[in-house]
């Protein structure tokens, strides 16, 4: 049986549920996390708060260099994640995280990614890069 890392990380991110996202892996090292803005994403009237921009970056940016060393009985954590901010996410958008492997190492994994709002022709929302480390899913309670 193919190792399931993926599944046991999906089946135990709370959080990401509670937000109301979900992701597609479109290959090893590249996938897409989805994520509609709510009323309780919001900060404002009309925008959401950046802190579920960033949450959406950091999970596409981690489950794309989760997917990159699960078949090599890895996990990661995040070292570090940059954000640029372009446009607001605005009510009902439909936003789309874009994440891709960089760079794989031994230990430590570059991922980018970009967020756009695709009910608005693909608006660039944000853009991101990240540093994630691998290690032994033992560590992390799997």
């Amino acid at each position: 049986m193919e190792n399931n890392l993926i599944e046991k990380y999906s089946a135990n991110n709370h959080f990401g549920k509670f937000l109301g996202m979900d992701f597609k892996i479109i290959s090893d090292g590249h996938l897409e996390y989805h994520l509609k803005i709510t009323k309780t994403h919001l900060a404002t009237p009309l925008a959401a708060h950046g802190g579920v921009i960033a949450a959406l970056i950091d999970g596409a940016l981690g489950v794309a260099a989760l997917s990159a060393v699960h078949k090599e009985n890895k996990v990661i954590s995040t070292v570090e994640y940059k954000t640029n901010f372009m446009n607001p996410a605005l009510l009902d958008d439909q936003l789309k995280a874009v994440a891709k492997v960089e760079q794989k190492g031994n230990r430590l994994i570059i991922v980018s990614c970009d967020v756009f709002a695709t009910n608005r022709n693909n608006i660039l929302i944000a853009k991101a890069l990240g540093t994630f480390n691998s290690y032994d899913p033992d560590k992390a309670g799997y």
